[in-house]
């Protein structure tokens, strides 16, 4: 198993992201596997949590499949460092938030735009120091999904994640990802 180095980032807790095998889901093969904390105080990491109910069941009790038109990931890669970006639509934000009391929704014009696409809003930003390789579909046009663990409170290491399954203490959502247009992470 790879080691990877989490980044400070802005605004974000950096030991959020890490490469590794997630037995539940992917026993065999590392991925990228991203802790979600639906009572952060950050509020597009909550947003990623509503879009989380959104899931279908898929892969067994408590693996969940975002449609790509609810929420994405994108990898980059600079020198060293991989990041994995969250991105969703506006739309789907604004409709996914209006019967909210919460104020979780006062926050959506906030969000930066996606520079790839400005219908899209980045919710969501981690990097690793890594020499981790998303891999590709055999026909080169799906990058390796990210694991989104979805959990409440605290910050859960790289071990407890599996544990914090298995007890019912989180879900698991395979998110889609896509890469910049020349198609490798860039």
């Amino acid at each position: 198993m790879e080691t990877a180095e989490p980044v400070e980032t802005h605004g974000e807790n950096p030991v959020r992201m890490w490469i590794l095998p997630f037995p539940p889901v992917e026993p065999d093969s590392e991925g990228a596997v991203l802790a979600v904390d639906h009572l952060s105080a950050d509020p597009g990491e909550r947003m990623v949590g509503v879009l989380l109910g959104r899931g279908h069941e898929a892969g067994g009790e408590g693996v969940f499949l975002l449609l790509p038109a609810d929420l994405t990931a994108r990898y980059r890669r600079t020198g060293d460092r991989l990041s994995v970006t969250l991105l969703a639509p506006r739309s789907v934000l604004a409709a996914n938030l209006a019967g909210r009391t919460d104020g979780l929704r006062d926050h959506l014009d906030a969000l930066p735009a996606d520079a790839l696409d400005p219908d899209r809003v980045a919710l969501l930003h981690r990097e690793a120091v890594t020499g981790f390789v998303p891999a590709t579909s055999p026909g080169g046009d799906e990058r390796q999904p990210v694991l989104l663990v979805d959990h409440a409170g605290g910050t859960p290491g790289p071990g407890d994640l599996t544990a914090l399954f298995e007890a019912g203490g989180a879900s698991v959502a395979v998110v889609a990802a896509e890469f910049p247009d020349d198609g490798v992470p860039g």
